[in-house]
């Protein structure tokens, strides 16, 4: 199984593109694990982007358009490619679609890079990193990244795994871990067929993360894994007291944005008039319920995905009005200064006009 384990300097001041919206080609296509994959892809120009960003492909399955998120797992400081690390999911499209279809050379739409899980976006000088599964990835590009400019930061890794043989970037992170900046602790529940598991067991527990990371209250702590696992340490981490404020989550997927309507909840709604320009229609829509709802439930047909705010594909240009947009980092500050809303997490403040 073959892994990033060469450390690449630092690439300077990079000169290139904050974002791609393009099919790009694969380049090369490597065993992580039995289950998991990562793709990478040449940039035309080098790419520019923070650790733990991710980006949304469009694949074609059974003839139809999909679209999924996927973390870049490689760092910002190798440019000239981009990583996404898959793993196969049971009755996955497009996870079982990329391990069985994908080949050297062959071309995906690609948009992005979207999302403010970053450490970029949390600067601090001891952090605390908690994954399970494939929620690794955009806490390895992280690392990564450190690991490539040799930054001072200390870093205590703590990932959750079912055997060993589904530690994600096992060997990468033993090597990474001789550094001084990083100590990397993996939790096994059970055995592999092929391999008695010596480390630390069962799942993880509050007594565990206090033994592993004693200063806890003193790290910025980012986390991503499966929805089970993040609501697990949420609330270890509310139970041990830690502030809110250093606690940083990473999940495609969300919740529905909690929304206060425009007008008050004891009032009806307000309906406004949403004008979509190219197709020639106008619906209905009022305060407490997003553009996406309303177009769809007029029968018209518009590019989307999560629903949430993520991925980016209901992106439109707004020519006319105010809305309120409760994204989930799908959308750029530019892009929204712009005129850009995501049409699934915003709702109307007053009569719109949308190119669309």
């Amino acid at each position: 199984m073959t892994e990033m384990l060469t450390r690449t300097p630092a690439a300077p001041d990079v000169v290139g593109v904050d974002e791609i919206a393009q099919p790009l080609a694969c380049t090369r296509i490597d065993d992580i694990t039995h289950d998991i994959k990562s793709f990478t892809f040449a940039l035309p120009r080098p790419l520019r982007f923070q650790p733990g960003q991710y980006v949304t492909l469009t694949v074609h399955v059974g003839g139809r358009p999909t679209e999924r998120c996927y973390t870049i797992s490689s760092p910002p400081t190798r440019p000239d490619t981009f990583t996404i690390t898959v793993k196969r999911v049971p009755g996955g499209p497009v996870s079982n679609w990329l391990h069985d279809h994908i080949a050297v050379g062959d071309t995906i739409d690609v948009q992005g890079p979207l999302g403010q899980f970053s450490t970029a976006n949390h600067p601090a000088a001891r952090y605390l990193f908690l994954s399970a599964g494939s929620g690794i990835t955009p806490l390895m590009s992280m690392t990564r990244a450190m690991y490539d400019r040799g930054e001072p930061a200390d870093v205590v890794f703590v990932h959750n795994a079912r055997s060993p043989r589904d530690i994600v970037f096992r060997r990468e992170l033993e090597t990474m871990a001789t550094e001084p900046f990083l100590s990397v602790a993996a939790i096994c529940e059970e055995d592999a067929p092929d391999e008695a598991w010596p480390g630390l067991r069962g799942r993880l527990t509050l007594p565990t993360l206090l033994r592993l990371a004693p200063d806890l209250y003193e790290r910025e702590i980012l986390t991503c894994g499966p929805p089970p696992y993040m609501s697990a340490v949420r609330e270890m981490l509310r139970t041990a007291g830690v502030d809110p404020a250093r606690c940083h989550e990473e999940s495609f997927e969300l919740a529905p944005p909690s929304r206060t309507p425009a007008a008050a909840l004891d009032d009806p709604p307000v309906g406004h008039s949403v004008e979509l320009r190219r197709s020639g229609r106008t619906v209905s829509c009022d305060g407490a319920t997003t553009i996406l709802e309303a177009v769809s439930r007029a029968g018209v047909v518009v590019p989307s995905s999560c629903g949430e705010g993520v991925c980016g594909t209901c992106k439109s240009t707004m020519l006319a009005g105010r809305v309120d947009m409760q994204h989930a980092g799908g959308i750029r500050p530019r892009e929204i200064a712009d005129g850009k809303i995501l049409l699934c997490c915003s709702t109307p403040l007053e009569d719109l006009v949308i190119d669309a």
